[in-house]
């Protein structure tokens, strides 16, 4: 307390003397004196004040928010959409800790490493939180010898990031994960996977995406035939993977003046990288005089024709489209590589090309929303042994989804209860609580979300209020006429309709459910 108040008067001190030092000065004005005394006094009140009480600042930190309860219950809705596909498709879920070892996380996630948040030094063990949950998933499964699963894993993840509030991009995140970890064909858990972000995205009904997709070979192949050095394929990769947001020459003149690369090189990259189709752009680049001597990207070109056939059969090809510019970032990709993009209504007409399924028109992208692919090698790294186990997975973006329901809640005139009651029970007359507090107990009991107010004598008006208020549908009205003839007054809110029920709990839990 003594140092609070000592500095305060200290800072007291200083800005009387800084204002007449300030004054003394030629061709001050008075504007710049406002100034520094305002930065002075700023100071002053963080310290404390001539009370020597501390002035908190009442705010979140960086890069995080609250959630009110319509907010969160546009969430719930997001997360049973997500979660029910997940389980449609057969997932299990499991759950991690929210900060690992250091060391596990280190060297995953190539030029994003930088935004991992440290934590300090707690007993020994230097640890961090969690990034994503893709790396915590290879680690749980090395760490205890599973071979196969298909899980999903729904958590808050942390990025140490420019946070851009308005476009859902936060430094703390929900991911919603979808895995199949294990030996099978070629492309059929990769498929599934695209199958399963078209179905939640149309579900969700956020206006038109498009998913692309790519191939980490068919990068690594591309980077080859170009001539880059092998030392510079994921720092290249890492600055392709900026063309969603920067335009080709932003992006050339980084792989130039930035990471050293030949202009002649980043040249062909950008004839590539143009490349968009379905299925005949991977047999015509099958047939290109560069890339069909890589074998790397002839492996991957082949995958990617295999896996548009399987799409065709899965319904899906109307969505996506084969993108030689998408590269993702992350290190431990090892194949197919997916990114859903949500793009504006009515800015280009979106039409098909029968024959490939893929999109004939370039879209403009409003945002990322689902991305992943296969990481062959990630399990690899934590076993002992070095035991493989293939995966492939897909994370949606979940913030940059309830950023665009939010917004479509508030512009649409529905109204979103925040809670699930379905009947208020009221009294009409007053010295009725306990009979009240017996039949909700019975309605409670029975199963039947209910609800009633903490006063013994409420207005009738006010009890109807609040349901109209809350989106309350029932109200179950107790009088002294309805408690000699054995009977409750059943009311309909929105319609106003009333019917006289027997007093159990078997007839109103009917007509809730009915």
């Amino acid at each position: 307390m003594f140092c609070i108040r000592a500095c305060s008067g200290l800072v007291g001190c200083r800005t009387a003397t800084r204002v007449r030092s300030l004054h003394s000065l030629p061709g001050i004005t008075v504007a710049q004196i406002d100034e520094e005394v305002a930065k002075l006094l700023q100071l002053k009140a963080q310290l404390g004040g001539d009370d020597g009480k501390h002035q908190f600042v009442l705010k979140t930190a960086k890069g995080t928010r609250d959630y009110n309860p319509k907010q969160m219950a546009i969430r719930e809705k997001v997360f049973n959409t997500i979660i029910g596909c997940f389980k449609r498709h057969g997932a299990e879920t499991i759950d991690t800790p929210v900060f690992e070892l250091k060391e596990t996380l280190t060297g995953k996630y190539g030029e994003d490493s930088k935004l991992i948040y440290d934590l300090k030094d707690q007993g020994g063990e230097l640890l961090s939180l969690r990034y994503d949950l893709t790396v915590p998933f290879a680690r749980y499964l090395a760490m205890n010898k599973i071979t196969n699963i298909k899980r999903y894993h729904i958590a808050k993840v942390y990025r140490r990031d420019n946070p851009a509030m308005t476009r859902g991009r936060y430094r703390e995140f929900y991911q919603c994960d979808f895995d199949i970890a294990g030996q099978y064909d070629a492309m059929i858990p990769d498929a599934e996977c695209l199958k399963i972000v078209h179905e939640i995205l149309s579900e969700l009904d956020l206006g038109d995406f498009r998913i692309k997709v790519n191939d980490r070979r068919i990068l690594d192949g591309m980077f080859a035939v170009c001539g880059v050095p092998d030392d510079k394929f994921r720092t290249i990769c890492s600055t392709v993977d900026k063309l969603d947001k920067l335009p080709w020459e932003e992006v050339k003149k980084e792989m130039v003046n930035e990471k050293g690369l030949s202009e002649e090189a980043a040249d062909q990259i950008g004839e590539y990288v143009s490349m968009q189709g379905g299925m005949d752009l991977a047999e015509r680049l099958l047939q290109d005089q560069k890339m069909s001597q890589s074998k790397q990207a002839c492996a991957g070109l082949s995958d990617i024709k295999l896996l548009f056939s399987y799409l065709q059969l899965f319904q899906v090809t109307d969505k996506v489209v084969f993108d030689l510019s998408l590269a993702r970032g992350l290190d431990y990709y090892t194949g197919i590589i997916y990114e859903a993009v949500l793009t504006q209504a009515g800015v280009a007409p979106v039409t098909t090309d029968a024959q490939n399924g893929a999109p004939s028109e370039e879209s403009v992208s409003v945002g990322s929303v689902a991305g992943g692919g296969r990481y062959d090698g990630l399990v690899g790294m934590f076993d002992p042994k070095g035991r493989k186990v293939p995966c492939v997975g897909v994370s949606i973006g979940i913030e940059r989804v309830f950023s665009i329901m939010e917004q479509k809640a508030e512009a649409s005139a529905e109204k979103v209860r925040t809670t699930e009651v379905q009947v208020m029970v009221a009294s009409a007359q007053k010295n009725l609580l306990e009979e009240k507090l017996k039949l909700i107990t019975e309605l409670w009991n029975a199963g039947i979300k209910a609800e009633v107010m903490y006063k013994k004598n409420p207005k009738l008006l006010s009890q109807l209020q609040h349901c109209e208020e809350s989106g309350i549908p029932l109200v179950a009205i107790l009088g002294e006429q309805e408690l000699k003839d054995g009977v409750v007054k059943l009311r309909v809110v929105a319609t106003r309709e009333e019917v006289q029920l027997i007093h159990n709990t078997h007839t109103i839990l009917d007509s809730c459910l009915t």
